[in-house]
């Protein structure tokens, strides 16, 4: 083979290389640097508890409860469909991450913070709750199943003091004392939902 086929036959077969294996390492390469929140959601084990929405006008009663303001970091554990999240974007400013293992819920979720164009402050990341690292939380709604609540507190016991939790239905075990308890029917579902408020850090009976 003359110099100057031989030539042109290497440049060749690297065009081929290239178009083939470039695109495979660069995904790889891409995927590897993609932020958690940015990551499609895969099959994790399954969740602890069936997604069931809290009622809107709740919402608002929890997050003045644990008077949410602009630049405090909410902590959604089991998002949802990130409404809570979403609604302390809009009327507070508030920046927040919400955390699911539910494929679906964590799609659901990113969706409703896109369609509510909040995504500047509220990021989706799918994740076991019980391996998190809650110490930068200044806010955290819960509305868990007793015995996640159980599980919970070690994690929550280190988050910083003047941190606020809200929980829904389910507060910690009777051993931890609320700063505040109160009753309210919502008006969605004209039904009594009660609400726990405690400030980190957690207070013995």
């Amino acid at each position: 083979m003359c110099p100057r086929f031989r030539t042109i036959f290497t440049a060749a077969a690297l065009f081929l290389l290239t178009a083939i294996v470039t695109p495979h390492a660069r995904f790889a390469a891409a995927v590897q640097n993609v932020a958690p929140e940015e990551q499609e959601p895969t099959q994790m084990r399954g969740p602890d508890v069936v997604f069931v929405g809290t009622p809107y006008d709740l919402i608002s009663a929890m997050l003045q409860m644990a008077e949410v303001k602009k630049g405090d970091m909410i902590y959604d554990l089991g998002c949802g469909d990130a409404r809570i999240l979403v609604l302390a974007a809009q009327k507070y400013g508030a920046h927040g991450v919400g955390y699911d293992i539910d494929p679906q819920r964590v799609v659901e979720s990113r969706q409703n913070v896109l369609k509510n164009k909040v995504q500047d402050l509220v990021k989706i990341i799918q994740a076991d709750i019980f391996t998190l690292d809650l110490e930068k939380a200044d806010v955290m709604p819960l509305y868990l199943h007793p015995d996640m609540m159980r599980q919970l507190v070690p994690q929550v016991e280190k988050m910083k003091p003047g941190s606020r939790i809200v929980c829904h239905e389910y507060g910690f075990p009777d051993i931890y004392k609320p700063d505040k308890k109160v009753t309210i029917i919502s008006n969605e579902d004209n039904a009594e939902h009660h609400l726990m408020l405690y400030t980190l850090p957690l207070k013995q009976s």
